[in-house]
């Protein structure tokens, strides 16, 4: 089947219906999907859906189809605080979460308009290679050019002057908004 970052992978699978069953509450009809790579290099893993007409092929096809979601998520958590332990009383949780998820949008949108043709550059490091855009990517953008807005005006009255090379003020201006 289909995979991540477009490779093909072989994979055993099983999928049978069910029933979910928690103490107090109705059974609820399932299709479970368990899978094994025959290799050995991945985990087990199973998978339900509420969607007893659906194929296994497609479950998994919308569980590789997520992932990208799931690191948007796992991004607002990291850069926003999305879901910490301040968020879990309820009422907290009603009130913050939308205008996180807002400002994540505008940060998005930010970055989308600020760059060329809709491409935001994608930084990789040696250990994590991807090839899309990721929120991450998103802030430096945005971090960027605020900086940039901040640090390169010509018209302040009195500005104390630290003299550098420009390749060497151009690198902070492009690493700093990553490590920030």
């Amino acid at each position: 089947m289909d995979w991540y970052r477009g490779e093909r992978k072989r994979l055993w699978v099983l999928s049978r219906p069910a029933l979910w069953y928690t103490p107090g509450v109705a059974p609820v009809a399932i299709r479970f999907v368990l899978v094994r790579d025959p290799q050995g290099k991945l985990s087990d893993a199973a998978f339900f859906c509420t969607d007893l007409h659906t194929t296994p092929e497609q479950i998994l096809h919308w569980v590789v189809m997520r992932w990208s979601v799931e690191v948007t998520f796992e991004e607002a958590r990291a850069h926003l605080g999305l879901e910490t332990q301040r968020q879990w009383a309820d009422q907290a949780i009603a009130r913050t979460t939308p205008v996180l998820l807002g400002l994540f949008s505008l940060m998005t949108v930010l970055a989308l308009r600020l760059c060329p043709e809709g491409r935001i550059p994608v930084e990789g490091s040696a250990w994590y290679r991807k090839s899309e855009a990721t929120f991450a990517d998103c802030l430096a953008v945005v971090r960027q050019q605020l900086w940039r807005a901040r640090y390169l005006v010509n018209s302040a009255p009195h500005v104390d002057c630290v003299q550098l090379p420009q390749e060497v003020f151009d690198l902070l201006l492009t690493a700093l908004p990553l490590a920030a």
